[in-house]
């Protein structure tokens, strides 16, 4: 398959060196849509205590109900992008079905209760379901994004932290029932509720921009395209380092406050407070990172993102007896973690075969989850063996090797295709 590089000079000659009309309206749009639709990923975690008080569920279990969704996600990415499906299938209807099924499964556990095994099926259903919102998402925004690409799709990984953070700002507060913890059952319907609005959001007037490329034909090498072209290599290799961080740090250092705050006597409230506030600060950074590095180039933006956020996962253990410090250095950790996110994707949007954009997007997001679950799960294990106050020091990994892979990237001359030739 020979390889076709975006070509933005083309496109910039077709819209007169303009961006296309109405990009704001379709972009903010979709960010709803992202928003609405994601919310289902973490529904089940945000009920946890009372659902191990319902049904009397294992530790197992219990794990099983977030990394199911993971694991669904990964299935469904793979399958989309082996069958190409983000470049044969108009993106408003497959992210506008996806949300749907999406909310049809979250929305059928009640119904089940109580079979775990059940329950954990269809959080696997769901989390494949929204693998055909999240990537397709993304090469939406490269169908209306042809200078500030960056953000563009910084603007809708903010929309996922948004989401992301949400459960943990439902039990700030004590809104709904004891203790701040809302009642699962509303919890499930409200969030399969906004999946569903998602879904009629998309089908209904959500549009692809005029840079969108033809349909794609069938072919299963676009899969390896991104481990076989070295720029767009190196690009996932910087967002697998990246991954190993992210994803870890929102599993576990929320729980971690909790402790530290319960520890010193500060109320629970609080810490439940400081633990929203350490994932949605990353909607900010995801904007702001993606205005640097349209105007600076992703490599810079992507590497000091990973710097500042590696130090701060060694840092961590320096302010372990210090609750506000603790604090403020997590929030800087939850901003900058998350704000290169949008990056690598706008990269290697930029770098793909313009045919295959969506493919190459899928398989990028689909390796990263599949990376997610072994750090995850590697934390506990490890904090048995060097203790609660230095285990993030291990999450420095990801970030060391993604900028070493960025700043190779930034070398080469392919990299000029990236951020209208800043690299």
């Amino acid at each position: 398959m020979s390889e076709i590089k975006p070509d933005s000079e083309a496109a910039d000659s077709e819209l007169g060196g303009a961006e296309p009309a109405g990009k704001w309206t379709y972009l903010g749009l979709l960010a709803a849509v992202e928003f609405l639709a994601m919310t289902v990923w973490f529904s089940a975690t945000a009920v946890v205590p009372q659902l191990v008080e319902a049904w009397s569920l294992a530790p197992g279990q219990v794990s099983w109900l977030t990394m199911s969704v993971q694991l669904g996600f990964v299935f469904g990415a793979l399958g989309s992008a082996f069958l190409n499906l983000p470049d044969r299938v108009a993106l408003p209807r497959l992210i506008g079905a996806s949300a749907l099924l999406a909310a049809l499964a979250n929305a059928a556990i009640p119904l089940l209760e109580p079979v775990p095994s059940a329950v954990i099926a269809l959080r696997f259903v769901t989390g494949m379901a929204l693998a055909g919102v999240y990537p397709p998402g993304m090469k939406l925004v490269a169908t209306w994004s042809l200078r500030a690409r960056g953000l563009g799709i910084g603007i809708m990984v903010g929309a996922l932290t948004l989401g992301s953070a949400a459960p943990h700002l439902l039990n700030a507060f004590p809104l709904f029932g004891d203790g701040g913890m809302p009642p699962w059952r509303a919890v499930l319907g409200a969030t399969s509720a906004l999946a569903a609005l998602a879904a009629l959001l998309s089908f209904a007037w959500l549009r692809a921009g005029p840079l969108l490329s033809a349909s794609a034909p069938f072919d299963w090498r676009s899969l390896t395209q991104g481990l076989r072209d070295r720029p767009t290599r190196l690009a996932n290799f910087g967002y697998l380092g990246h991954m190993w961080e992210l994803y870890a740090m929102w599993a576990w250092v929320p729980l971690f406050l909790l402790q530290r705050y319960q520890a010193a006597g500060l109320p629970t409230e609080a810490a439940r407070l400081a633990g929203f506030g350490v994932v949605a600060v990353g909607a900010l950074g995801c904007v702001v990172a993606g205005v640097i590095a349209d105007r600076l180039g992703r490599t810079l933006v992507t590497s000091l993102s990973m710097i500042v956020s590696g130090g701060c996962a060694l840092a961590v253990g320096l302010v372990y007896d210090h609750p506000l410090l603790l604090t403020a250095l997590c929030l800087l950790w939850g901003l900058a973690v998350v704000a290169d996110s949008a990056q690598f994707s706008a990269a290697v949007s930029e770098l793909a075969d313009r045919r295959y954009v969506g493919t190459a997007l899928t398989v990028q997001t689909a390796m990263g989850f599949l990376l997610t679950l072994i750090s995850i799960r590697a934390v506990p294990p490890l904090a048995e063996l060097v203790g609660w106050r230095w285990v993030f020091a291990s999450l420095a990994l990801g970030p060391l090797f993604g900028t070493v892979s960025m700043l190779r990237l930034r070398a080469l001359p392919a990299a000029a295709a990236m951020a209208s030739g800043r690299r």
